[in-house]
Parts: structure tokens; C-alpha cells; sequence
């Protein structure tokens, strides 16, 4: 597989596609039915691959992976240690595949990599000097934990009547609406925080560890501070107001905790074999860690093109992005 037939190298090696990023076709006028539903109905599009598999995962996990109401009325060590291990497990198994295959086997080198170092290894900059390891250390002994804690509050609440509940067979259609808008809720949340933390004191004393991260990896979706963790995995609080049912909660949750590694994956396409590739579709997260003033949202809801911050990897979003910069180094009484 060539991957200069799909995009170009730089000097130092660096991968950028020829495809210049584009809105999802959803807040576009006039109107395009016919290719919003290729978008939505299409392969790689909205459903397809990643928010069905990670659908798939949350109805398999909640029915055969997650203890029953009844037993979650009282907190007991056993459920939440249950729980715990579980999401410890699918965490290895997701982060871990992808950095055994891309990173650690390195079945395709550096095609498609957006960035053609590997992670460092000798860096003071990360705890223990190696990137990998810092990032395994956050993912596992915060992420996974504080995950665990906000998704068994989530179960106890359910069990005990306090949240506003709703069943498929009494209302189907807003049952399955509801499950279609959790990617997106997701993404209006995810960008409502990553704003917030991206302030003055906050960035320092919180975000900066997540940013350390220049040329991410897999174990990078989930290396942050704890505040972070808490405030990103909060998402599933809209289902303590919205009536939803606890598949929602458990698919808000899931898509949370899983979809990080594959939006740090640090590769554009994953080679299956021969001709056949999987898009990742994360150049557009990864541009933020190379910038960190860009891209704070994803595509589907356009946020970073109505508040000036969108840059689609070309020259162009270059000036445009170095403009906006100096203008606020002005405004706050900085130089030139």
C-alpha cells in the first residue's frame, strides 16, 4: 500500500492527507438530503464502522458484562470491583491492540502516520522519561478508576428509581433517536470542556499533562489529570435530567471511555491487508495536539468553524490560525 497516492511526506517524513477536512453535511444550507444520508446511512460515515461498533460493545457489556439493578441498589465492593475489571479489561484490549499492532509489531512503519517519529523514551518531559508509559500510568490508575466510579453512581441512581427512566417497547422511536444523538451529545460535551480547560490556570494545572503529547499514540486518548478525567466522563449526567434508558447511560459512557484510542491513534488509515484500510478518521483531533489552539471539537457539529478555530491542515489555516494568535498576544498586551 502507497500512501503518497493518498497524501504527501514533508522533509522530516510527516504524513498529510491530500483530502482537506470538511464538515460533516449536516449544518450546510441549502440543504444536501441526498448526501447526508450517504454521510449518515454510509460506510465510513456516521453509523458506520466506529459509533456501531461502539454501540455494539455497550449493548454487549450491559447485557452479559454488567451486574443487574436489583444487585446495584446498594454500593458493595463486588459489583464496582466487577465493573472496575471490566473496563480495565476492554481498555487493554482496545489501547493495547492498537499500540501492539501500529506501535509495537509496527505492521505498516510509518505509512499513514501522521507524524513519523515514534513515541520518546527518553524524555523528561513524561513521567518514568518514556511517553508510553506515562500515558499507560494515567489510563489505567485514573481514567479507568474515575470511569468506574461515575458509571457505578450511574447504576445506583437507575436502581434506585432517581432518574428519570424510559423503555423501548413504550416508546421506540424515541429510544432509538436518543441512542443515534449520544455520539453527538458526546461531541458537544467533549468540546463545552476541552474550551474550559484550555483557560489560563486550567490548561497549566490540568490539560497540559494531556498535551504533552505532540505526536500521540493510542495510550495518549486517555493520559490526563484526574480533573480532567472526572469532567470528561461527566457527559453521562444529561441522562440524569433527559429521560433515557440505562443502555444510553452505558453507551454515553462506553463511547467515552473507547473511542479515545482511536482518535490518538496517530495514523490516518489502519492496512489490513493488501489494498484494504480502515479510516481513522482523528487527523482532525490530531491537528489540536499539533497546534493546540485549533480543532478543540470534531466535525459533526461545526463549533470550531462558527468560533474562528478551525484549521483543515492546509497553508491557508495556517495564516489564518497565526493571524488569530498574534491578535490575542495584542489584545492581551503581549508584543509582537
Amino acid at each position: 500500500m502507497d500512501d503518497t497516492l493518498y497524501g504527501k511526506r514533508d522533509k522530516r517524513g510527516n504524513w498529510t492527507p491530500n483530502k482537506k477536512l470538511q464538515r460533516s453535511p449536516i449544518f450546510v444550507w441549502p440543504a444536501q438530503p441526498l448526501k447526508f444520508l450517504r454521510w449518515f446511512l454510509g460506510y465510513p460515515g456516521y453509523l458506520w464502522p466506529w459509533n456501531a461498533g461502539y454501540f455494539a460493545a455497550s449493548l454487549i457489556v450491559w447485557l452479559y458484562l454488567t451486574p443487574s439493578l436489583e444487585t446495584m441498589r446498594e454500593f458493595h465492593a463486588q459489583w464496582i470491583s466487577l465493573i472496575l475489571a471490566r473496563n480495565a479489561a476492554l481498555t487493554v484490549a482496545l489501547y493495547g491492540g492498537f499500540h501492539l499492532v501500529l506501535y509495537v509489531m509496527r505492521r505498516q512503519q510509518t505509512k499513514f502516520k501522521y507524524n513519523a517519529k515514534w513515541p520518546d523514551v527518553d524524555n523528561p518531559t513524561f513521567m518514568f522519561g518514556n511517553q508510553n508509559a506515562e500515558n499507560i500510568f494515567w489510563t489505567m490508575c485514573s481514567a479507568v478508576p474515575i470511569w468506574t466510579a461515575v458509571e457505578a453512581v450511574t447504576w445506583w441512581l437507575y436502581a434506585n428509581g432517581y432518574l428519570p427512566y424510559v423503555d423501548f417497547a413504550e416508546h421506540p422511536v424515541y429510544f432509538v433517536a436518543l441512542l443515534i444523538l449520544v455520539p453527538a451529545w458526546r461531541e458537544l460535551h467533549f468540546y463545552l470542556i476541552h474550551r474550559l480547560i484550555h483557560m489560563g490556570p486550567l490548561y497549566h494545572w490540568v490539560h497540559k499533562l494531556h498535551h504533552n503529547n505532540v505526536n500521540p499514540g493510542p495510550w495518549s486518548g486517555l493520559s490526563m489529570h484526574p480533573v480532567e478525567h472526572f469532567l470528561y466522563f461527566t457527559g453521562v449526567v444529561t441522562h440524569f435530567v433527559v429521560p433515557s434508558h440505562p443502555l444510553h447511560s452505558m453507551f454515553q459512557l462506553m463511547h467515552a471511555g473507547l473511542s479515545p484510542a482511536k482518535s490518538h491513534v496517530g495514523f490516518d488509515k489502519m492496512v489490513v491487508d493488501g489494498d484494504r484500510m480502515i479510516d481513522t478518521d482523528n487527523y482532525y483531533h490530531y491537528l489540536h495536539h499539533k497546534y493546540f489552539e485549533v480543532n478543540y471539537g470534531e466535525k459533526r457539529i461545526p463549533l470550531d468553524e462558527w468560533f474562528g478555530t478551525f484549521h483543515d491542515g492546509s497553508p491557508e489555516s495556517d495564516e489564518v490560525m497565526a493571524r488569530r494568535i498574534k491578535a490575542k498576544k495584542y489584545t492581551r498586551g503581549g508584543s509582537a
